[in-house]
């Protein structure tokens, strides 16, 4: 997979975790070989946060800077899909467009197409900003990010049936008793809704409206962090996130791309769905931390020992998740190539 040999910081059944720039790492992978290249990059906010982000006016140029690396790593029929919150321009209640920046350059000087734009709704968000919602009450709360799924060709690797939402409640009695609720018609719209509308087809076709509130206050990651006295990383998604477009955009087996890690939900949800994944992330704290998302639950005192052989290695760290044990591995045999 990559063309220089560095050395992960640990690895799991299907994943490798790095520590570095993400620019240079991405420099060590071969061509075309990620199916699947998926990221939350630190938002261009007003305030610098713990977890490192440029300021508003550099933003869209920091960011572009990684557009290259990332198309040569992409098969032709790969994705990228990129997640990015909104912000208000600094001391003012109008919206940046520095996302729509990002969008609009990405496809007009590095010939990415824009698949399809999508929408995560995070309905547990705080209000915010404070100044114009809290204080002033004149915004509405911001709970929208913008997600681009963008492509090397016109028609990259998707399968909408493998993320089939429930049928509401409606639609099940109408699937049960057809002729009862159903009465085939056209629309005003001029849609020919045809008898097969009533068809069991598993699910309904999702919406690029993703709803997912972003509440992980109980997950092991979590209880893990506070048994061993370290912090969270403050900027998590929702594994579902991530999830929701490894299971649309990719085949197990396939190899998904996060070079702004973080706690890496993005290994933890392709490790789940049989996906081979790697992650970058500069902050080494960070990706220690995010080995919980990876071993079995475990008693507080071996949970306490696995933390204190972790953090005091020199050595690459195997998780092993189904023996519930951490081996030391030789250097030798870090790669499968």
């Amino acid at each position: 997979m990559l063309t220089t040999i560095s050395e992960p910081l640990y690895v799991t059944q299907f994943g490798k975790a790095y520590i570095g720039d993400s620019l240079h790492l991405l420099a060590e992978l071969a061509d075309e070989s990620a199916d699947l290249v998926i990221t939350s990059p630190p938002f261009a906010l007003q305030r610098q946060k713990e977890y490192g982000n440029e300021n508003q006016e550099n933003y869209v140029d920091w960011l572009l800077g990684f557009a290259e690396s990332v198309k040569r790593v992409m098969k032709p029929t790969g994705s990228f899909v990129l997640d990015l919150g909104g912000a208000y321009e600094s001391g003012r209640p109008v919206r940046s467009l520095y996302n729509f920046k990002v969008l609009m350059r990405l496809c007009e000087e590095h010939d990415f197409r824009l698949a399809e734009e999508f929408f995560w709704h995070n309905p547990a968000k705080l209000p915010s900003p404070i100044e114009w919602v809290n204080k002033r009450k004149i915004r509405a709360k911001d709970s929208v990010n913008t997600i681009w799924w963008l492509s090397k060709t016109d028609f990259p690797k998707a399968d909408v049936r493998n993320v089939l939402a429930p049928y509401s409640e409606r639609m099940k009695k109408l699937i049960q008793d057809s002729e009862r609720f159903y009465r085939p018609k056209k629309r005003p719209s001029g849609h020919d809704i045809s008898s097969r509308f009533a068809n069991n087809n598993g699910g309904a076709i999702p919406p690029n409206l993703l709803q997912i509130p972003n509440t992980e206050s109980n997950s092991q990651y979590m209880r893990y962090c506070t048994t061993v006295g370290v912090k969270a990383h403050p900027a998590r998604f929702p594994e579902k996130l991530p999830a929701f477009f490894i299971q649309f955009l990719t085949d197990p087996g396939d190899t998904v791309l996060d070079f702004f890690a973080g706690s890496n939900t993005t290994g933890a949800a392709a490790e789940s769905a049989g996906r081979h994944w790697i992650a970058f992330e500069k902050d080494r704290d960070y990706l220690l931390r995010s080995t919980f998302r990876f071993i079995d639950e475990m008693p507080q005192n071996e949970l306490k020992e696995f933390w204190h052989n972790i953090i005091s290695s020199e050595r690459v760290i195997e998780i092993t998740k189904r023996q519930k044990e951490m081996v030391l591995m030789e250097e030798s045999s870090i790669y499968n190539k």
